[in-house]
């Protein structure tokens, strides 16, 4: 294989504010893939990924555990790292934002950028969204309140460092449009250009002063750089860059990066904040970045309180790394959101795992155990059905690789399983088991066990990538290893003559769904427990959600009220007949909620709590006679209420017992 020059890819390191689950996982999973794909591909790869230490959330849970920051990011980045080597993920270098030397450099490009006059000292005041962590100006609200979630939001300041943005935007509109490659898909760069960049960039605040858990802005000790600036440097410090001009030559060789893959969530501060910092660090920008779409869960959300969190490790234990590796890259599209389900799951390894794949193997060698004693051999018996087999299967390395040149992850896979699948049409067509009944056709026979021994390892060899321990177990099962891709061009690279195992091992059994689910179900139900016992008074918390376990909350009484007030307000059960996410909102649900004989439209900000599928059908609480409001542009005629904790967590206030829509509370 040709050496086709570097490739730097990247994962957004993981904040370690608790363990991954599956949706978190997928990144790391995703960009493995690409990278073990490019080295194959003739590419001197380096793959950097790690962990986000730093902030006010972990500062905080430290304290709530009883421990220190340190030791608590210790914990969490050694769990993080564990499940990244537990999907079997091939990165060349694990950076920790709490590392000496990153920290030594976060704090050279702070100074750097404060001597050059882009970044200045000044006080964030606005009104701030606690659950949100953000700050608003008075023009940003919607009917008063925070735009993102509709909770009330309360005056605020803090004085702080903030970074010039406006001196760069023209410079980054340019690049954008002049490369139009740079941010993929073309939706995530629309959105940046339209919403952000065009409007015009405000200046960003770079330090807070109301923690400590943070790298120290070494020229004024009241500060700690805030996490983008610290976070986002991870990539260049990680390889060596140094602010003073000292960089390593690994540096010089692997900036910029190929491609910084991440989240869809965190695309605007992969494609506007930092590369402006780092044109003001004189440093060429990345070549591209690729804001992947979310994995959701398909009955609602993820939460440790409801029992359902789905981990890797957990799924790997029930199905196996490869066949995990296989749903989450093939079950998710290029730009929209995916669906995970344990049953999805099932359906998934039983149907293309289990069957196209595993069945196919298995019948192969069997075969030739049966008919050849083992032997694989091309007698050249050609008939006019081998040659669309042979189309396929000499054609698929230049579909899987256009697909993989456009980082259609997902569809790449889809063209490597239509090999296997076109090898199994093979079998129907030619039927060995007829051929074997007549010794004149017993040459023809051979030729077709060969071509699809040729078949399957040329699927395998291109699946290496995605679920590399499964292709090397179907290379040694033909007793070959799997071969380069600029092998894969043509037919006929199996050495033939080659002796098969002689007992073929199942790749993937078929599983039974009811019989995983009860599993499933038994595993929740147990680790519930044991978390209400730990908790000491039932009470769950869930570090991937930020609940804290066992925490008393303060009570600040608010001014109090006659009871001539309170019965001012009317509080009723409604029940959600319908709900939809509302356009461009990151956390509302719209909800039609019937109440009596009519239907009430209301406008929540509880979308990271619920999916809007869970909600129908719910019985709520609902402050009826609120005035109406517009939230995001939609009208809100009333509210559901909530019970939140310390740290913002939601849950809805529901009935105890079953009563009717319209049933006044009082």
């Amino acid at each position: 294989m040709s050496n086709k020059g570097k490739y730097y890819i990247t994962t957004a390191i993981a904040y370690t504010s608790g363990k991954p689950h599956i949706g978190n996982s997928y990144e790391i999973v995703l960009a493995d893939a690409i990278a073990r794909y490019k080295r194959k591909d003739g590419y001197d790869v380096w793959f950097q990924t790690g962990t986000d230490e730093h902030g006010q959330k972990i500062e905080e849970k430290a304290a709530a555990a009883g421990i220190t920051p340190k030791e608590f990011v210790d914990q969490v980045s050694g769990t993080i790292k564990e499940l990244w080597n537990l999907m079997d993920t091939s990165y060349d270098h694990f950076i920790r934002t709490t590392d000496d030397y990153h920290e030594k450099q976060v704090q050279k490009i702070f100074k750097k950028f404060y001597d050059q006059g882009d970044i200045y000292k000044g006080a964030y005041e606005g009104l701030y969204c606690t659950p949100c962590e953000s700050f608003w100006t008075e023009s940003q609200l919607v009917d008063g309140k925070c735009p993102d979630c509709g909770r009330e939001v309360i005056p605020a300041k803090e004085e702080a460092y903030f970074f010039k943005m406006s001196k760069y935007a023209d410079r980054l509109i340019e690049h954008i449009n002049t490369h139009p490659e740079f941010i993929q898909p073309v939706s995530r760069k629309n959105e940046m250009m339209n919403n952000f960049l065009l409007p015009g960039l405000q200046d960003l605040c770079v330090s807070r002063t109301s923690f400590k858990w943070g790298i120290p802005v070494d020229f004024d000790d009241k500060h700690v750089v805030y996490v983008w600036l610290d976070a986002l440097t991870n990539y260049i410090t990680g390889i060596g860059y140094d602010a003073d001009g000292g960089s390593s030559e690994q540096y010089k060789k692997l900036w910029p990066a190929d491609l910084h893959l991440i989240g869809k969530d965190i695309i605007r501060f992969h494609t506007i904040y930092w590369p402006i910092f780092l044109m003001a660090m004189g440093e060429e920008l990345p070549k591209q970045v690729f804001g992947h779409p979310w994995l959701l869960q398909g009955d609602g959300k993820m939460s440790k309180s409801k029992g359902n969190v789905i981990y890797a490790d957990d799924l790997v234990s029930f199905f196996g790394v490869d066949a995990v590796r296989y749903f989450v890259l093939h079950e998710m599209p290029f730009e929209n959101d995916g669906t995970i389900s344990w049953e999805l799951i099932i359906e998934r390894i039983n149907s293309d795992l289990a069957n196209t794949l595993g069945n196919l193997v298995n019948r192969t060698i069997s075969m030739s155990n049966k008919y050849f004693g083992g032997i694989v051999e091309n007698k050249g018996v050609e008939d006019d059905m081998d040659a669309d087999l042979k189309a396929v299967v000499s054609e698929a390395y230049r579909k899987v690789e256009e697909k993989m040149d456009s980082l259609r992850v997902a569809d790449a896979l889809t063209e490597i399983f239509a090999v296997f699948k076109r090898c199994n049409k093979y079998i129907d067509e030619t039927e060995p088991w007829v051929l074997a009944k007549e010794e004149s056709k017993k040459d023809r026979l051979a030729t077709v066990l060969y071509n699809l021994a040729e078949g399957i390892l040329t699927g395998a060899s291109l699946l290496e990538p995605f679920m590399p321990a499964t292709a090397k177990k179907i290379a040694e099962q033909f007793n070959t290893s799997l071969a380069a891709f600029d092998e894969l061009g043509s037919f006929g690279h199996y050495a033939s003559g080659t002796k098969v195992v002689e007992k073929p091992e199942i790749l993937f059994a078929r599983l039974d769904v009811k019989e995983v689910v009860e599993k499933v179900d038994t595993m929740f139900a147990e680790r519930k427990t044991a978390e209400e016992a730990a908790s000491g008074n039932g009470a769950v918390g869930d570090a991937a959600d930020g609940a804290s376990a066992g925490q008393e909350i303060t009570v600040e009484l608010k001014e109090e009220i006659s009871y001539e007030d309170f019965d001012k307000m009317q509080f009723v059960v409604g029940e959600i007949i319908k709900c939809e996410e509302v356009p461009k909102s990151k956390k509302l649900l719209c909800s039609q909620v019937k109440v009596g004989n009519q239907v009430k439209q209301i406008v929540s900000g509880i979308k990271q709590y619920y999916s809007a599928e869970e909600m129908v059908g719910k019985k709520v609480m609902v402050l009826l006679n609120l005035k109406p409001a517009k939230l995001a542009g939609v009208l809100s005629e009333g509210m559901l209420l909530c019970a939140e904790d310390q740290d913002g967590n939601l849950a809805l206030m529901t009935p105890e017992k079953e009563m009717p829509a319209g049933a006044e509370i009082c």
